[in-house]
């Protein structure tokens, strides 16, 4: 029965939280629900033999209801005063509220504005604007850090939907809005007016990261550097266009994410030089670092979800209680979505992390039952149930998101995944040797060099053979619906014949 409400309360939320980001829904049908819950409630008071049904039938609907209200009072709404400005040049001042997106060709701010300021540049009068978050577009090089108070001249724009590949539309609007952007100043000149703004903890972090990728540029060329920079802390851009472009052709691009894939590789290293000490020890030692990763990564929903169900399962190792993974994920979606219900529709990242490690959960044991030819060493079998686990899962998102269907991605997986773990290692060693050595570190660092160069020519080799990835049309909805009622369709009959032959 717990498992059954703890379901209800988890599909409910969910569902809730999906229909009213797709659909306008009023405060009548929450109403309704809220009503049909309590019929439900009534219902079970007086018939025994569907009591347990009716109760989860209640529970579903509740948290439904519930869903949908968080979903109405998570709605991102602009000022009205900035508002009347769209289309002009104006100059605000606000806070730095994120690390800086360095990219190619200028640099991304989101910034929390203060004050709009009005009037000739001799005569300026500043107006209090409630906090609303901006995303400042300025030019490559602009030496601005988070934390900073900053002054931003430019033109103010509402961001807008725009195509992408094959006819998709990417809502643009939307994936700024969850990270609580409403605007955005394009061809903007941004200048620092003051620092130590931001939270302490979090500057600290990124500090310590921009250290630690300063001691990879210098112990490492390019592109090793780069690689070492994604696997490490998942800086994915430091890889650049170009040679991102051929792991995302070859669907190695995940491991320059900071993924659950990373995070329990820094976990097992942590216990194994910490296991001397006492289980409070390791764990809280486990604990802090996952939280200090998050926090370098500027809290990405992807990283978020990841160390949520890492830290879960520490907790569990330190208590000794035994948690089902699913649940654990069900609870951590639960969650992640409670706190920003525009993660579930509008985060790219965040479905296809959560979708990974279903298939991790799901698909990875009855695949590696049935893969036993694969030998077990350097872990070739692990990776190839989880390479084939996750692929199941994401697949169907991933053409309906981008089209690219990557013909290579087993193969370039299974050479790949094998050496990453010891190039993170290695890559650490060489930032370490970097920061103290600086030039001369590379002797040190040459073996996160060989191993890093090797991921890079794996990737390569595979994205150079003809048809390494297929574009496919875009396509509607219900067909990536279909898709994964196939999927699990399958699942459910792998299970059925497990369970037969047990009998």
């Amino acid at each position: 029965m717990g498992a059954r409400l703890l379901w209800a309360i988890i599909g409910g939320f969910l569902v809730g939280v999906f229909a009213r980001s797709l659909i306008p829904l009023g405060f009548s049908l929450v109403g309704f629900l809220v009503l049909l819950s309590a019929t439900a409630a009534l219902r079970a008071l007086f018939d025994q033999s569907k009591r347990r049904a009716l109760v989860v039938i209640s529970v579903a609907l509740i948290a439904c209801a519930l869903g949908m209200v968080r979903m109405e009072s998570a709605a991102l709404r602009g000022d009205s005063e900035l508002s009347t400005h769209i289309g002009s040049p104006v100059v605000l001042t606000g806070v730095v509220v994120s690390e800086p997106d360095v990219r190619e060709t200028n640099v991304r701010i989101h910034i929390e504005v203060t004050q709009l300021l009005t009037g000739t540049s001799t005569t300026l009068s500043a107006t209090a604007v409630p906090s609303v978050g901006i995303l400042v577009v300025a030019p490559m090089h602009t030496d601005i850090s988070y934390g900073d108070m900053v002054r931003a001249e430019g033109e103010l724009e509402l961001p807008e939907p725009f195509d992408t590949t094959l006819g998709r539309q990417f809502n643009y609007p939307m994936f700024l809005a969850k990270d609580g952007i409403a605007y955005v100043l394009s061809r903007a000149e941004i200048e620092s007016t003051g620092e130590n703004q931001g939270n302490i903890f979090q500057s600290t972090a990124i500090d310590v990261k921009q250290r630690f990728l300063g001691g990879l540029r210098t112990a490492l060329p390019e592109p090793e550097a780069g690689l070492a920079s994604g696997i490490t802390v998942g800086d994915k851009r430091s890889i650049g266009k170009e040679l991102g472009d051929v792991f995302i052709a070859v669907s190695l691009i995940h491991i320059v994410v900071l993924s659950g894939y990373n995070i329990t590789i820094v976990i097992n290293w942590i216990r194994r030089v910490f296991q001397f000490l006492p289980r409070l020890f390791q764990y809280s030692a486990i604990a802090s670092s996952v939280l200090f990763i998050v926090l370098m990564t500027g809290g990405a929903p992807s990283a978020t979800r990841a160390a949520s169900m890492s830290l879960i399962a520490v907790f569990a190792r330190a208590t000794a209680r035994t948690f089902i993974a699913l649940r654990i994920l069900g609870v951590v979606v639960v969650g992640m979505v409670a706190w920003n219900p525009l993660f579930l529709v509008y985060d790219p990242g965040f479905q296809l992390s959560v979708l990974a490690t279903l298939g991790l959960i799901l698909f990875t044991p009855p695949i590696s039952e049935r893969i036993q030819w694969v030998p077990e060493k350097c872990g070739l079998r692990e990776i190839f149930a989880s390479t084939i686990a996750t692929q199941i899962m994401v697949l169907p998102l991933l053409l309906y998101q981008n089209g690219l269907f990557s013909i290579f991605a087993l193969p370039a997986n299974l050479f790949a995944l094998i050496a990453v773990p010891y190039a993170m290692f290695a890559s650490i060693i060489a930032a370490i040797a970097g920061m103290i050595a600086g030039p001369f570190a590379l002797p040190i660092a040459m073996p996160a060099l060989a191993l890093l160069h090797y991921i890079i020519t794996v990737a390569k080799f595979f994205a150079s053979l003809p048809f390494a990835s297929v574009s496919i049309p875009a396509f509607s909805a219900w067909w990536m619906a279909a898709a994964y009622a196939c999927i699990f369709g399958l699942l459910w009959i792998m299970q059925k014949r497990k369970n037969a032959e047990k009998i």
